[in-house]
């Protein structure tokens, strides 16, 4: 993938939805390595709360770990954060859905 790089703030604003179309917020924050200069989450903010009712309290929003984005486009494509979520399968993954303040 040699996508000409973009800046990091043009994420910010853009809806991310789970590649099975699902809202699921919209990007307010990155989350920087700076040593590796690489974006390591996306902070969401203006969530779907249905999809992170019982999860996240209303006016928070979480981070992803953005090995979980798909595509970057006019949008901005996830795995399924559904999935992941209901399943409680992998620890790891689930502890890293943080609440961002």
């Amino acid at each position: 993938m040699n996508a000409a790089p973009q800046e990091i703030t043009s994420l910010v604003g853009r809806e991310v939805y789970s590649n099975n179309g699902v809202f699921v917020g919209e990007i307010e924050d990155v989350r920087l390595d700076l040593d590796a200069q690489a974006v390591t989450g996306l902070a969401l903010a203006q969530l779907n709360h249905e999809l992170f009712a019982g999860r996240v309290e209303r006016n928070t929003g979480v981070i992803v770990p953005y090995r979980w984005v798909r595509a970057v486009g006019d949008v901005v494509l996830i795995n399924d954060i559904i999935e992941r979520l209901d399943t409680g399968g992998d620890d790891e993954e689930e502890a890293e859905i943080g609440q961002s303040a």
